[in-house]
């Protein structure tokens, strides 16, 4: 299934080719399937941090704020309905819907062109030390971002560098 996988969050096939090739490949029923998939989404989706939620909204208007996520096809629709993230940010770029996924340097450089700023004036928070290590070279600030143990820690870091720069 890896190759389905990998077409799937860089957008080269769509969420009903998904379900087809995990039928045939899996010799699921409709049923089967739909139970395959409602246990993938449950996964994917996770369990809503809302304090952090809560935090990034209160950021609105005060900066500029963006979501650039590896994803899924049928992610965004499923993460707006469940966290609304399509009223969060001002702009989300997923993976399927740009191909390009990070730590691809062109990911970093697209979510900066859509908000009109410049790297080196972003903060980019990941859980992945490797996508940090990217926005890093492409010249954002960066901080990774440990779980909701780490809320605090990431809420003095964002603080920090809108009232300092740094």
């Amino acid at each position: 299934m890896a190759d389905v996988w990998e077409a799937g969050a860089v957008g080269r096939i769509d969420e009903g080719a998904v379900r087809e090739q995990v039928a045939v490949r899996l010799g699921l029923d409709t049923a089967g399937l739909d139970a395959f998939m409602g246990d993938l989404w449950a996964e994917y989706l996770g369990t809503p941090n809302t304090e952090l939620i809560g935090f990034v909204r209160g950021l609105r208007g005060r900066c500029r704020l963006g979501i650039l996520s590896n994803s899924f096809v049928g992610a965004r629709e499923r993460e707006a309905a469940l966290y609304g993230f399509d009223t969060l940010v001002e702009h989300l770029s997923y993976s399927h819907e740009t191909g390009l996924a990070k730590p691809d340097p062109r990911a970093y450089a697209a979510v900066c062109e859509a908000l009109g700023v410049r790297a080196r004036d972003c903060l980019f928070v990941d859980d992945v030390a490797a996508n940090i290590a990217a926005a890093k070279a492409a010249g954002m600030s960066a901080h990774l971002f440990t779980g909701t143990s780490g809320n605090a820690e990431t809420f003095a870091r964002i603080r920090a560098h809108l009232y300092t720069g740094s």
